[in-house]
This record gives structure tokens, C-alpha cells and sequence, in this order.
């Protein structure tokens, strides 16, 4: 938190990176909160089956959440500041600043849950993470069917990075497939047990497909671009 305050003093904070900083300390409050009712080992990892099979102390299990999702804003802040086509990622600022708030709301759902299963509550997990992984691909594809050349968000492969054409022709199928990811992730709220593969195969799946289509976009290319984006 006090990371974030730092730096928001040398770089002006957007209302995005507030409501960021807020997600962050109301997650901080709910650590502090379940802090007395946790037990002295909390769960911190669960297998495919939904299985806990990792734990941490108490202190961590109640403070590494927070403290990663203190050190991705100060990601976000500094990064889209300093890229090189940071003018590029005004042109979908809009859709960029509403993903900071998607992604540290899915975070900031994600730790509560684990709070309230620390806490000996049972919960399905991976049940309901998949309403999350849903609307956090779906938003993802919403970002990256309107995001511009740049070296911080986005599909970044060596061909997307060499070509504007390849670039713009890459991100429209992504946007679509990782739209569709989310829609898929949904189906994990009706067959629990398969949850994990409606979450984790089309993601994977949509990261390979991006990759190989870049490549083949590229070597269709008439000339071929030297160097990065123009």
C-alpha cells in the first residue's frame, strides 16, 4: 500500500488505479478480519480436483495476496508510463483502465475465498473461481480486440511486434477466443468436476492458437517489415 501511495506521488494515479488501491485495502481488511478465526496453517494451493494440497502460516496465508496485488498496480502504474508507444495505449486506455479493475477485483474475490476456506467453511473452489475466470477472460478479450501496438498489453510475439497487420489480425481472433474462454468457463458453475479443464484447456489452447496465427499472419506478409512497429 505505502508502494503505491510512493509512487502515486511521482505519477498522477488514475481513477482505475484508485479503485485498484481501494480493492487492495478492503482486501487487507478482510485479511485482518479472518485473521483471529484462521487456523495456524491456512490453504494456499488446490489440485485439479479441487483438493487442498498446499498450505502456508497464518501471517502469509492472510498478507501474500495483498502484497502481490500491491506489487502488480505498481506495475501497472509505472510500465504503461514508460512504454515506448505509451501514446498507443491512450488510443484503448478506456478498455485498459476497466481491466485494472477487473483484474484486482478477481484477485481480491480469489483471496476471499481462500480466507473463507481457511477459516472452515466448505466451499467448492475451483466451482467458484469459474464465475471469476469467466468474466475476467471475457473482459480480457474485450481488451485485446481493442488494444493498439505497444510493448505492455497484449499479445506480444515476435510477429505481432514486427507488424502492425499482424498485429491488428491477431488481436481480432484473440478477442474472439478469449471472449469464447470465458463463455466456456461457465460450464465449470454447472459440472464442478470438470471446472478446471473449462478454465484451464481453452486458455491454453487460445494462448497456443494466438502464437501459431501470428507466426503464419507474418509469413503470409508480401514484404516483410525489418525491425519493430512503425
Amino acid at each position: 500500500m505505502i508502494l503505491c501511495i510512493l509512487i502515486g506521488m511521482s505519477f498522477k494515479l488514475r481513477r482505475s488505479e484508485w479503485w485498484a488501491l481501494a480493492v487492495i485495502a478492503a482486501s487487507v481488511v478482510a485479511s485482518i478480519g479472518f485473521y483471529p478465526v484462521l487456523p495456524g496453517s491456512v490453504p494456499s494451493h488446490w489440485n485439479a480436483a479441487g483438493e487442498i494440497d498446499g498450505y502456508l502460516p497464518r501471517a502469509w496465508g492472510v498478507a501474500l495476496m495483498p502484497l502481490i496485488a500491491v506489487v502488480m498496480l505498481a506495475l501497472f502504474i509505472i510500465i504503461p508510463r514508460i512504454d515506448p508507444k505509451r501514446d498507443n495505449i491512450e488510443k484503448f486506455r478506456r478498455y485498459f483502465d476497466d481491466f485494472i479493475v477487473v483484474i484486482f477485483v478477481f484477485l481480491a474475490y480469489l483471496h476471499t475465498l481462500t480466507l473463507v476456506i481457511g477459516a472452515g467453511y466448505p466451499l467448492d473452489l475451483i466451482r467458484f473461481l469459474a464465475p471469476g475466470f469467466a468474466v475476467l477472460f471475457w473482459y480480457v478479450g474485450v481488451l485485446v480486440g481493442h488494444t493498439e501496438p505497444n510493448w505492455t498489453v497484449g499479445i506480444r510475439t515476435p510477429w505481432t511486434l514486427s507488424s502492425e497487420e499482424v498485429w491488428r489480425k491477431t488481436h481480432i481472433l484473440g478477442g474472439k477466443l478469449f471472449r469464447t474462454t470465458g463463455s466456456l468457463a461457465l460450464l465449470g458453475i454447472i459440472l464442478p468436476s470438470l471446472a478446471i479443464w473449462f478454465i484451464l484447456v481453452p486458455a491454453l489452447g487460445t494462448a497456443l492458437v494466438c502464437v501459431v496465427y501470428s507466426y503464419v499472419v507474418f509469413k503470409k506478409l508480401p514484404t516483410r517489415p525489418v525491425g519493430g512497429n512503425t
